[in-house]
């Protein structure tokens, strides 16, 4: 008999987490809905063929392979066995757990395209899969909450996207955060700027990793990844750039030879700009050059939200796609979007004791359970309470009054209807609170008008 285990990198969420992380995802998708984003779901898994090649190298070595079913390995031949993982993998596995969800978003955008209200606004809470090593802040299974626009080039998009970030974390009780910002157009011109042309995207990868490993161990992967010293010499200017209070105008007098980069820096002006205009007072917002974002098809402004003072990666992050749907055939459908870890939030929300006490998902009020006759009587009462929102159960088993009071205080269930021959020949009913111990009498529908309005 084996012992039981759970997979590294994953958790079992008991009823006390689910309540906690309902709280998260209700918030979040209230926020989603009044911005005017759609719901969607995608399958669980996905083509490779859909997959491979949208996160770069790195985030194709990340990608939870499916075997293919039945006798995967019987058309192999011995050669194939020699060839190594990669061009292995390609035989034996043609399915994968998806990665994120904005490239199955991308997939979806494409097949149905011709029944889309463009732009497309839709949110997705769901599950997804990364082959990475288990560490603090970082699983292999989490929640990612994800809100898109795809048609349009507008940069109202990412201003909006701005908004939401200040909306939905100070909903969750998170004040002190950070969004920063950078512009891929930026990243590429300074990939020209210091002679290295056409490396924007390994240049993307190693700076992106600035704030986990240090600037010493960024220079040493940059030159294995091909960069000369020399050009590794000229980025030192980029890790004060995102410090002043002109950040922007450093900037143009530093990439001002580069056309592209004027122009994301242009864009960055403008949804800067655009907070300003939507109203939203002292934006927690910061140009942040050495972000990067690792994944490959971002082409404009990029996200990242850190939440401060904790010792937690990102909570936060997302960005302007121009041509993801061209990888399946239909360029030109630009996107941009923000996804929220929620595994990462729930962790700054228990480190910073940031949850509400009282869930609604918890049970309000629990009906004792004398005998027969008092059971019976318990029932008629229970569906008035459900009716009126209430959460409400009976004891299912006629047991000692002191079990069944100390299961509801293990519930952290706040009142108890006790319902005994005195009660059923009067109407007048016992409600005790079991905070305060406190007793009074009340017939079934002043304790379902009394229950109802403090149902918070």
């Amino acid at each position: 008999m084996s012992k039981p285990s759970l997979a590294r990198g994953t958790r079992d969420f008991g009823p006390e987490q689910m309540a906690k992380r309902t709280f998260i995802f209700d918030t979040i998708r209230r926020s989603f809905q009044r911005y005017g984003f759609l719901p969607l779901e995608t399958p669980a898994f996905e083509n490779l063929s859909v997959l491979m090649g949208k996160y770069g190298d790195e985030g194709d070595q990340l990608l939870f392979k499916l075997l293919n079913s039945g006798d995967f390995s019987g058309k192999l031949t011995d050669s194939d066995w020699q060839e190594g993982y990669k061009p292995l993998t390609s035989k034996i596995s043609e399915k994968g757990l998806r990665y994120d969800l904005t490239v199955p978003f991308a997939r979806y955008v494409v097949m149905n395209r011709g029944t889309l209200v463009m732009p497309f606004k839709r949110y997705q809470i769901q599950p997804v899969w990364r082959a990475d090593r288990p560490q603090k802040g970082r699983y292999r299974e989490f929640y990612q909450c994800d809100a898109d626009v795809v048609g349009t080039d507008s940069l109202l998009c990412e201003a909006e996207i701005v908004l939401l970030l200040h909306e939905i974390l100070p909903a969750l009780g998170i004040n002190d955060f950070t969004v920063k910002i950078n512009n891929r157009k930026i990243l590429t011109g300074i990939a020209d700027m210091i002679g290295a042309h056409g490396m924007e995207g390994p240049l993307c990868v190693a700076i992106d990793k600035l704030d986990k490993i240090g600037k010493d161990k960024v220079v040493e992967e940059l030159i294995e990844r091909g960069f000369s010293n020399e050009s590794v010499t000229q980025l030192d200017p980029v890790l004060t750039l995102s410090e002043g209070a002109e950040p922007f105008t450093t900037l143009k007098n530093w990439l001002a030879s580069s056309e592209i980069a004027m122009k994301g820096i242009q864009e960055l002006e403008e949804v800067w700009d655009l907070v300003k205009l939507l109203g939203l007072e002292n934006p927690k917002i910061q140009l942040d050059v050495t972000l990067a974002r690792g994944l490959s098809y971002y082409t404009g402004a990029i996200f990242e939200v850190k939440a401060n003072n904790v010792q937690i990666g990102s909570i936060s992050g997302g960005g302007r796609y121009d041509n993801l749907t061209g990888t399946f055939g239909v360029p030109g459908i630009s996107g941009v979007g923000v996804s929220l870890g929620v595994d990462r939030i729930y962790d700054v929300m228990e480190e910073l004791n940031l949850f509400p006490e009282n869930q609604k998902t918890a049970t309000k009020v629990m009906i004792s359970n004398f005998d027969q006759q008092a059971f019976r009587f318990g029932l008629s009462v229970l569906p008035k309470l459900r009716e009126a929102g209430i959460n409400a159960e009976i004891y299912p088993d006629s047991v000692k009054l002191k079990k069944q009071l100390d299961y509801a205080d293990r519930k952290n269930i706040p009142f108890v209807i006790l319902i005994g021959s005195d009660e059923m020949e009067t109407g007048q009913l016992t409600l005790k609170n079991m905070k305060t111990g406190e007793q009074q009498k009340l017939n079934a529908d002043d304790i379902t008008a009394l229950l109802a309005e403090n149902n918070d």
